[in-house]
């Protein structure tokens, strides 16, 4: 009776490991804490390259550039509804994602998963990014890149963290945002010299409004 009772409940141990988790993953969605530099940067086109995140089990194919249009609207760029002075481009150069704690997972089924119940976390999503932002003149001539690096590790917990579903998506997401938040100073100190460039390079011709160009695909 204690093995068929054991065995229903390893069969059904899966489902709950992949349940959503009672942590919201909207709110670490949202948009970017705001940060502005000193002089925003003319109004730019917005672009992302996924690279190598494009196949990571993680972020959409849509979040690079969705995060960058939110860092470039909330702290980097003037807003506009008509010109574009250039190009911002998002490039992911590299990315790295490892799982650690898996081992507990076997320990937790065992115990019926009353660790987990009790907050103790199933494993971790671990992510390491490296991103570079182009600024290009609307001639697409490069007037500089800027790299930045981030980091994160999410953890698949019942109750207290994320579900396997969601949780390599937060890590490749929150990874991405520091690597930006790395960029956003170097671009705050070389704006005194984008800034001329670019409004001299004139406008971009047939801007796309609003910018919405993403290359690479899973």
């Amino acid at each position: 009776m204690k093995l068929t009772r054991l065995l229903a409940f390893l069969a059904f141990a899966p489902a709950l490991l992949m349940a959503p988790a009672c942590v919201s993953v909207k709110s670490m969605m949202k948009g970017p804490p705001s940060a502005a530099i000193s002089t925003r940067l003319p109004a730019l086109e917005i672009l992302a390259d996924q690279g190598p995140l494009a196949m990571n089990d993680g972020a959409l194919p849509e979040d690079p550039l969705k995060l960058f249009q939110q860092e470039c609207r909330v702290n980097l760029t003037e807003p506009t509804d008509t010109a574009t002075f250039g190009y911002a481009k998002l490039v992911v150069k590299k990315v790295r994602t490892i799982r650690t704690g898996r081992g507990l997972q076997g320990l937790q089924v065992l115990t019926f998963l009353v660790p987990a119940v009790i907050g103790i976390p199933l494993e971790w999503y671990k992510t390491t990014l490296q991103a570079e932002v182009q600024v290009s003149d609307a001639a697409g001539n490069l007037l500089g890149s800027y790299v930045g690096n981030g980091t994160s590790a999410v953890k698949v917990a019942m109750y207290h963290g994320y579900s396997q579903t969601t949780a390599p998506r937060l890590a490749d997401v929150i990874a991405l945002r520091g690597a930006m938040a790395q960029i956003r100073p170097q671009l705050d100190t070389a704006t005194a010299r984008l800034r001329p460039l670019l409004l001299s390079g004139g406008t971009v011709e047939n801007p796309t409004l609003p910018s919405s160009t993403v290359t690479g695909s899973r």
